[in-house]
Formats: C-alpha cells, structure tokens, sequence
C-alpha cells in the first residue's frame, strides 16, 4: 500500500461498520419492496464494506492486539455482528443459504465475546450506541427466523430465547442513556429508536419463520405490531429534535441515523406481510425512500470528508470520535 492507503486503513474506526448495517439493511428494505436490481447493487456494495472493515480489523488484531482490545471494549465494536447478520439475511433471501450459514456461526461466535467486553465496560449516562448489545443480539434472531425455514425449526426456537434477551438488554441500554443526547447527539442516537425497530423485524421473522401456531402466532403477531410502534413513536420523536435542534455537516456516526431510518422502513414493511397489516406497505415504502435520501446525503459527505482530509494531507484521520 501506498502512504495515503495505509494511513485512512489505520485510521477506520470501529464505526465504520454501521456503514454495512445501513447499506445492508437498504438492501433488505429494497428487495422487499420490489426494487431487486437497486437492492443487489446495495449488496453488493454492503458485501465490498464488510470484506474491507473484515480485513481490517483482522489485521489489526494480529498488528496491534492492545489497540485492538481497547476497541473491543467499546460499544461500535457489536457493529461487526450486527452487519454481519444483515449481510447474511440478505444473501439468504437472495438463496446463498450456505454463506448466510457460515455468517452466522461467524456472527454467533464473536457476539457473547464482544458483547461480556462491552457491557463490563459500559457505564452510565451513555450515548446512543449503548443500544448495540440490543442490535447485535437482535441481529442473530432476524438471520436465525431467516434461516429456520431452511435447518430446522430448532433455530428460530433459539432465536425466541434470544429475541426476549434483546429486550432485555435494550431495557439495561435505556436506563443507562442520556437523553439529552436526542437534541444534542451526533447521529448514533437514532439506534434508541433503531434498536427496538430491529426488535420489531426480529420479532416479524420469527413470526414468518412458519414454526409457531396458534396462540404462539397471536402473541407474536401483537409484539411485531407494539414493537413497531414503539419504533415508529421514536422516529417521530427523533425527527422532530432533528427539526429544532438541527446538526448539519458530516460525521461517521450519521451513519448509524442511516441505519435506523432503513431498518424503520424494514421493519415496517416486514410487519405489513408477515402480521398482515396492509396500510404498513405503504408506510413503509415512503420510510424506505426517507432513508435512500439519508444514505445518499451521508455517502456525499463522507466523500467530502475524505477529500477534505486528503487535502490536509491526513486523510486516515476520523474526523470525528469514535461511537
């Protein structure tokens, strides 16, 4: 690698992973609505991402193993699950049911590992990526729904067990958090709002999962349909703070805005097939829409951004601090 090459590779934050969740779950949210050729190239996209920042943080690990543990510590590094459980329910919905496999063996073996590190280190009045032990847990239970049609209804009875540790987790995230983060936070405070979107999509799958019947489907059926609008509730809310306390300018953790505004828009129309709810497609056509425009408006400023760090002649430098 070149001087300039190697100096933005060191300089990847952690963070950088919400990148791949917010492509990745753009993905899922176009294939679902319909758009297949954008959602492929999302993927595609999402899947380069992942390799990079997979690369990246391996070779860290064996180049600099202090630096790479303090990273452990801290809540961004649960993106490195939860994007890589989104990358794996889109290649299973696009029928690579061997790699989606493999992603989430991967995915499961690092989570209890990232995620003991990160609650030992996670204090009080935390910012908005304290919800990460939440995201990544529920990452597991969306690719294991995804996957149960297909290895045996044991999983999604596993990821049942862990659907209800999300929630969990997400309670501990939301006792922990400072609110004031909501007029005053840099982006990563959507995932408040984002994790119990993703909480209403995991439940959606397992519904989908076609394991559970009666009683079990109506239970399920009402936690997607109250999920959800807890989630939508939030985005509401988040969306209004944005509109009175504006915060303009790039920065990595509007990435992790991107992601809860796709995984809205996911969730909700995941909830109008699978709880049968009609009225929620359409909803959750113009919240996908909302969300193409946040990448696009993010992806130019992080062009930006590089550029402008090229121009200083330091373009490894994250231009903001870490999640």
């Amino acid at each position: 690698m070149n001087e300039r090459v190697t100096s933005w590779w060191s300089g990847l934050p952690p963070a950088a992973g919400s990148a791949v969740m917010a492509t990745g779950i753009l993905s899922v949210g176009l294939h679902t609505s319909g758009h297949e050729v954008l959602s492929v190239v999302a993927l595609c996209l999402a899947g380069a991402l992942w390799v990079l920042l997979a690369v990246h943080f391996a070779a860290l690990a064996v180049r600099d193993r202090g630096q790479w543990e303090a990273r452990a510590d801290t809540p961004s590094a649960l993106t490195a699950v939860a994007a890589t459980t989104v990358l794996g329910a889109r290649l299973a919905l696009l029928g690579w049911t061997v790699v989606a496999t493999v992603l989430l063996v991967l995915a499961a073996a690092v989570w209890p590992l990232l995620l003991v590190a990160v609650l030992r280190h996670l204090g009080r009045r935390v910012p908005g990526a304290a919800f990460l032990v939440c995201v990544a847990t529920q990452g597991l239970v969306v690719l294991a729904a995804v996957l149960a049609p297909h290895i045996g209804d044991w999983l999604a009875r596993a990821g049942l067990v862990l659907f209800a540790l999300g929630l969990l987790l997400y309670a501990d995230a939301l006792n922990r958090f400072d609110f004031r983060q909501v007029l005053t936070g840099a982006g990563d405070h959507w995932i408040s709002g984002g994790a119990m979107a993703f909480s209403a999509l995991a439940a959606a799958e397992l519904l989908d999962s076609g394991v559970w019947v009666g009683d079990q489907r109506a239970v399920l059926r009402t936690t997607t349909l109250v999920l959800l609008g807890i989630g939508l509730a939030s985005y509401v809310v988040l969306m209004a703070a944005e509109a009175v306390r504006p915060r303009l300018g790039y920065d990595v953790r509007r990435w992790a805005t991107v992601f809860p505004l796709g995984m809205t828009a996911a969730a909700t129309l995941s909830a109008a097939d699978s709880a049968d709810v009609a009225w929620l497609d359409t909803l959750g056509r113009v919240l996908l829409w909302i969300a193409v425009a946040a990448w696009l408006l993010t992806a130019y400023g992080l062009a930006r951004s590089v550029r402008a760090g090229r121009e200083r002649g330091n373009p490894g430098a994250p231009a903001v601090p870490e999640l």
